[in-house]
C-alpha cells in the first residue's frame, strides 16, 4: 500500500476515534432522564447517581426550611409514591404545598439531592384557558 494511503487511513481512524470519544463523553455526562416519582420509586437502586428530572406534587406540610438558611427539605409525591428531597437555594414563589413541581438532581439511598436552580414549580392557573364571553349571553 502506498504511504499516502496509509497516512490517510490512519488519520481518518484517529479523527473518528477522537470524535466518537468526545461525543460519548459529552452525551454520557449531560444525559438527564425525565421521570415521574412512581417510575423512579419502582426500582430506585437503578437510578442512584444518575441525573434525573422528577415530576410530582409537593406533599402538604412536608416543606421545611432550616432557620436562617436556604436549606429546604420536602417530599414529592405522585400516584402514592414519595421521594424525600433536599435543596439549598432560592425557591420559586410558586413552590407551595400541593404545587406541581419538577426537580433536577440525583437520587441517593438517603433521598433526592436537588442541584442548584433545580426546582421548577408549575403554576396551573397561568396556563388555563381564559373563559370566553358568549355574545348571546348579554344582560342588556
Amino acid at each position: 500500500m502506498p504511504t499516502k494511503t496509509v497516512k490517510t487511513l490512519l488519520t481518518t481512524a484517529v479523527l473518528t476515534a477522537a470524535f466518537v470519544g468526545l461525543l460519548w463523553g459529552t452525551l454520557a455526562e449531560g444525559t438527564e432522564y425525565y421521570m415521574h416519582v412512581e417510575e423512579v420509586m419502582a426500582s430506585p437502586d437503578e437510578w442512584y447517581g444518575k441525573n434525573l428530572q422528577v415530576h410530582g406534587w409537593v406533599v402538604e406540610g412536608s416543606r421545611m426550611r432550616k432557620p436562617n438558611t436556604l436549606d429546604y427539605r420536602f417530599q414529592v409525591e405522585s400516584k402514592g409514591e414519595v421521594i424525600n428531597a433536599e435543596y439549598t437555594g432560592i425557591v420559586p414563589d410558586t413552590f407551595q404545598d400541593g404545587s406541581e413541581v419538577v426537580i433536577s438532581g440525583q437520587l441517593s439511598p438517603h433521598g433526592f439531592v436537588v442541584k442548584p436552580n433545580g426546582v421548577m414549580a408549575k403554576c396551573p392557573s397561568k396556563y388555563e384557558t381564559a373563559p370566553t364571553l358568549d355574545p348571546n349571553d348579554s344582560k342588556s
